[in-house]
């Protein structure tokens, strides 16, 4: 007789096809492979904007791939106001910082009660519950709620709001924590002296489509020169409004260059309005993969990435990456691969791409990025991973 399946939780903002971010699908991809051992749902809320965090889905129980999802109402909008208020007032009032740090997650959101409220009375039905993302609401009144049997996926790096005393309460109140990357884990134990609590560093697999054809892309979006793909959200704190200064500066020194930036996600920044910055807001997976396959480099500019899924998805194609060398986890993945190129400044990014586009080292590049997907980057060897980490925390708990 098969032993039953040990039923477990992963928590996160948002979840659903139409959501586009980095935790979200990371969660949901998580989320399918975990079911293979697991009874697995996830605990989210109704929202799919994450500037305003109003409803969108109406069901509260649905099943999405195999998956059961439960949906929670959010209570307020996000209040961007409030936010800069109470992040500026400790810098003025020598006293009440935890106060105002708590209207600040509250402003934040996604503002839920009714999620916390039911993972504090039904926390006891989960082996774990898998809190993805530190930065949030539902994790930060979460973890405490699910108390010993609450695991930690941070995504975390450094970026000015990890430095409230708001999270260092939440990391050293989580049973164990899942790291992405070493640099992460570097990183986290070092700011919150987190040294023997368990936990694993793993990643995130990389599913590729079984058709991938930069032709049909071409052929679909009239593209026929040599290109530069960016993936994500369009923003200035993604780095969007550097890397267009730097792409403007190189297309100034390479007149006759051809060269174009495909951009493929939703944009809340203005774009610049040329014939070679080619914009095609939000597109499916497949679109994604042709897009990418056909790039001469994938350019990631963000300063501020605790993983990047899409720099994976490069690796595994063989493409180049092109990234921001202030942000340790892009460049290590750079080191480790021998497979991108990394700048800290507008000048070595206009080198990198100067390499990309002339072909240098392009096979061994592409030999390099697939075998680090391959060794590092297989689901099979990041659930094991996190298997062990699960396993060995519910052991420690009364199921």
């Amino acid at each position: 007789m098969e032993d039953k399946k040990l039923r477990i939780a992963l928590v996160n903002q948002r979840y659903g096809e139409e959501v586009n971010g980095g935790s979200e699908y990371y969660t949901k991809r998580l989320a399918e492979h975990l079911k293979m051992l697991y009874d697995v749902e996830v605990l989210t809320t109704k929202a799919m904007d994450y500037m305003t965090w109003e409803d969108y889905y109406d069901k509260d129980i649905e099943n999405i791939n195999g998956v059961t999802v439960r949906r929670f109402s959010v209570a307020h909008k996000r209040n961007l106001f409030g936010m800069k208020l109470y992040w500026r007032i400790p810098y003025h009032i020598p006293f009440g910082k935890a106060f105002w740090e708590e209207r600040w997650m509250d402003a934040q959101g996604p503002y839920c009660p009714d999620l916390i409220h039911y993972i504090e009375t039904h926390k006891d039905d989960y082996a774990v519950i898998i809190f993805v993302t530190y930065l949030y609401y539902q994790t930060v009144r979460g973890v405490p709620a699910a108390a010993d049997r609450a695991i930690l996926l941070p995504t975390a790096h450094d970026e000015p709001y990890i430095y409230m005393d708001i999270f260092k309460r939440l990391f050293q109140t989580a049973k164990g924590i899942i790291y992405l990357t070493p640099e992460e884990k570097t990183f986290v134990e070092e700011h919150f002296s987190l040294s023997g609590k368990p936990n694993c560093v793993t990643g995130a697999g990389v599913d590729l489509p079984e058709s991938i054809d930069n032709i049909r892309f071409r052929e679909k979006y009239n593209i026929q020169s040599e290109y530069l793909i960016y993936v994500g959200r369009i923003e200035p704190s993604k780095g969007c409004k550097e890397m267009f200064r730097i792409f403007d500066k190189y297309k100034r020194l390479h007149p006759d260059n051809p060269v174009k930036l495909v951009l493929l996600g939703k944009s809340i920044m203005d774009i610049p309005e040329r014939e070679d910055i080619i914009s095609l807001g939000f597109v499916s997976e497949e679109d994604k993969f042709d897009g990418i396959s056909g790039a001469e480099a994938l350019w990631l500019p963000s300063q501020f990435e605790s993983l990047s899924i899409v720099v994976l998805e490069a690796m595994s194609l063989g493409v180049p990456v092109i990234v921001n060398g202030k942000c340790e986890v892009l460049k290590g993945h750079c080191q480790r691969s021998g497979a991108g190129f990394w700048y800290q400044n507008a000048e070595e990014a206009i080198h990198a791409i100067d390499t990309v586009l002339n072909n240098i080292r392009r096979e061994s590049i592409y030999e390099k990025a697939k075998h680090y997907i391959e060794e590092k980057y297989k689901w099979e060897i990041i659930i094991e991973k996190i298997d062990r980490l699960i396993r060995d925390i519910a052991s420690s708990c009364k199921i």
